[in-house]
């Protein structure tokens, strides 16, 4: 049988204990404390960070090669005219800036925030689409970018991380001035997107090209609306992959660039809207 515990025992085990575990306890708050205080400072850091400004030079052409594949605008308002090209119209484009002492390339890709990056940090098989056109009509060119899952098989997965507008003019890491929300109607794989002007008013739509399962894309056009871009169903049944790049309407709306010379600023020539295709002809 144990032996009973004096009370001078029990006093002096109790102080040894409360010994033992005050120092793990002022450990654990300095642990938390220096936690929070490092979350503090990253989020901090992150608010006070910026990075590169748009200019403020006013709207200048926008037009689009005789391919329909590369746009020349002056995309971060600095008056120099900048190159955008999409040899496939899908919707993966770069951006080749002009500079006073040289050019700078910056991929639709690398549009993404670091809070967008995080999110798909523990997602596999997550592709960025994006297309340049000026949705709210202020003269400067806008970024629709999307980021989402892409299919397993014939199943679509509703999983899209990235929907949004960045209005122009846009820096040169393709941050906008202000963004607004893309309204989808489905939340599935975003495989092509494509900027428009088919009824030539200086509004672009947008249309985006989403998965319908079974290996087949569902055909969405977006119109600038309540500080975003609303999609609705385009009704022009239903693509395989690829079939967006015999779609006529695109950047081609915007008028084909004319130079007198090399070096000169281009004009623009516009096709009356009632002698292009209409959206969905051309299609296998």
């Amino acid at each position: 049988m144990a032996e009973p515990v004096s009370p001078q025992q029990a006093s002096v085990s109790r102080a040894f204990a409360a010994r033992l575990r005050r120092p793990y306890t002022r450990g654990r708050r300095r642990l938390v404390l220096g936690t929070g205080a490092a979350l503090a400072a990253g989020a901090t850091t992150l608010a006070l960070w910026s990075g590169p400004e748009p200019g403020d030079h006013a709207p200048t052409v926008v037009c689009t090669d005789t391919g329909n594949t590369s746009l020349t605008a002056d995309v971060d308002a600095d008056g120099r005219l900048d190159e955008i090209h999409d040899p496939d119209r899908s919707g993966r484009g770069t951006v080749l800036f002009s500079r006073a002492d040289d050019r700078v390339e910056v991929g639709v890709g690398e549009a993404l925030g670091v809070w967008q990056k995080a999110r798909g940090l523990l997602t596999s098989d997550l592709e960025t689409r994006g297309t340049f056109g000026d949705f709210d009509g202020d003269g400067y060119l806008d970024l629709a970018l999307f980021r989402s899952q892409e299919d397993i098989g014939d199943n679509p997965r509703p999983n899209l991380l990235v929907h949004e507008v960045r209005y122009g003019p846009l820096a040169r890491d393709l941050s906008g001035s202000r963004s607004g929300t893309i309204r989808v109607q489905v939340s599935f794989f975003v495989a092509a997107v494509r900027a428009t002007d088919e009824d030539q008013d200086g509004r672009a739509e947008l249309h985006v090209f989403q998965s319908a399962g079974d290996g087949g894309y569902a055909e969405y056009v977006g119109r600038q609306k309540d500080g975003g871009v609303t999609l609705s169903a385009a009704d022009t049944g239903y693509y395989s992959h690829g079939d967006w790049d015999e779609l006529q309407p695109g950047w081609s709306d915007f008028g084909t660039c004319v130079y007198t010379s090399p070096e000169s600023t281009p004009s623009v020539r516009r096709e009356p809207s009632d002698a292009r295709p209409a959206s969905g002809a051309g299609r296998g």
